[in-house]
């Protein structure tokens, strides 16, 4: 799966007051009547149960120059919005300068092997301003695509 270009985000919720996210490369657009997202979550994700509990989630569409955003929610642990700058948005955490922003409710769960698949409704969705080019993940790197010239 290496050799297959994907989309990164970072998948929000809360917990009380406490914000959490994970780096995502599993996801994407599913219906558009009405309009609908899907996010794949390992099943011993924490932030997982979270999301079981509170039926919602954000889906945060990294920009290019968000590679080290990406990384830092990648990595195991609590603690990952520790010196990250965010604003709650339909109340869900929402990092500043993504390409775009989805906040979602949960209309499903469907276990697959060791990850539970969300299908979930998106109440919000906004892109950002001008042309944000999306982070991409391609043989285990970050980067972005780039057009072919007609």
């Amino acid at each position: 799966m290496t050799n297959v270009a994907s989309p990164v985000a970072v998948v929000t919720t809360m917990d009380g007051r406490r914000p959490y996210g994970t780096t995502v490369s599993a996801f994407a657009s599913l219906s558009l009547a009405p309009p609908m997202v899907l996010v794949s979550l390992d099943d011993r994700s924490h932030q997982l149960a979270i999301i079981r509990r509170t039926g919602r989630f954000g889906l945060n569409i990294l920009s290019t120059h968000q590679a080290a955003l990406a990384a830092a929610f990648a990595r195991s642990g609590p603690d990952k919005f520790d010196d990250v700058v965010w604003s709650p948005s339909e109340g869900l955490p929402r990092l500043p300068d993504s390409a775009a922003w989805i906040a979602a409710d949960v209309d499903d769960y469907i276990g697959a092997g060791d990850h539970t698949i969300l299908l979930a409704q998106a109440v919000t969705a906004e892109s950002a301003e001008g042309n944000s080019s999306p982070l991409t993940y391609h043989q285990r790197s970050f980067g972005t695509h780039t057009p072919l010239a007609p």
